[in-house]
């Protein structure tokens, strides 16, 4: 069954043809559905050198639809900013404790937030953190004294994006289920902040290649003429 599923699939996408963000959103809709409710991915190569530093592209931004995720958010904080993410609802919060159990092998966590202050003891967490993507950086805002702001911007749908090694970006955008208009914009205001984030050094084409998938379907390649109009 799942070999039939795929390639009814893969018979909708047709690979020399670059389609809209409507047309994109259409396909995956008509795919063979799967028993759980997929995410929506995106994908993206960038005209962009990653090996200079003037060149790095990274950025969070909140989805105006969310994520559809429940998203699971570890704070690194003590006194009053400790209360101040268990009140915003932040799911893991401590210092040392914390810390300690990081240390153990714990990191059933989506994102993790510091405060300025903890920095320091935190840093020793590279090795764990690092690799996994959950290192708390000034860059995207998840080491702040807002602990408020950010903890309740994660839990509505706030994504982070990174250029990877290869000069691509691969994030979330919602839920196959989300209504087509609510993932367009939601696409939309993704593409539209990495735009923001173009170096000022990047020459040429910014937006070389997009594709979009969910989590068990195809990948549909977007038209990129039209991605690098965008304003």
């Amino acid at each position: 069954m799942k070999a039939k599923r795929v390639k009814e699939n893969v018979k909708l996408v047709d690979k020399t043809k670059r389609y809209s963000i409507d047309e994109a959103i259409d396909i995956m809709k008509a795919t063979k559905k799967v028993k759980f409710d997929e995410t929506v991915e995106i994908g993206m190569s960038l005209g962009v050198d990653p090996k200079k530093s003037d060149q790095m592209v990274r950025g969070a931004v909140t989805l105006p639809n969310g994520t559809g995720k429940t998203v699971k958010i570890l704070v690194f904080a003590n006194g009053d900013k400790a209360k101040e993410a268990q009140d915003a609802g932040a799911d893991f919060v401590g210092e040392d404790d914390i810390i300690e159990k990081i240390a153990a092998g714990f990191t059933s966590f989506d994102l993790a937030i510091a405060t300025p202050d903890l920095m320091k003891k935190v840093g020793k967490l590279g090795k764990i953190l690092g690799v996994r993507g959950l290192m708390p950086n000034p860059k995207v805002g998840t080491v702040t004294n807002d602990i408020k702001k950010v903890v309740e911007e994660a839990k509505k749908g706030r994504i982070q994006f990174k250029l990877d090694k290869g000069a691509n970006i691969h994030t979330i955008v919602g839920k196959i289920s989300f209504e087509k208009d609510k993932l367009k914009e939601n696409i939309l205001f993704l593409l539209t902040e990495v735009k923001r984030a173009r170096p000022q050094s990047a020459k040429g084409t910014y937006f070389k290649s997009v594709t979009l998938s969910t989590t068990m379907g195809v990948g549909v390649p977007l038209n990129t003429s039209e991605i690098n109009s965008l304003k």
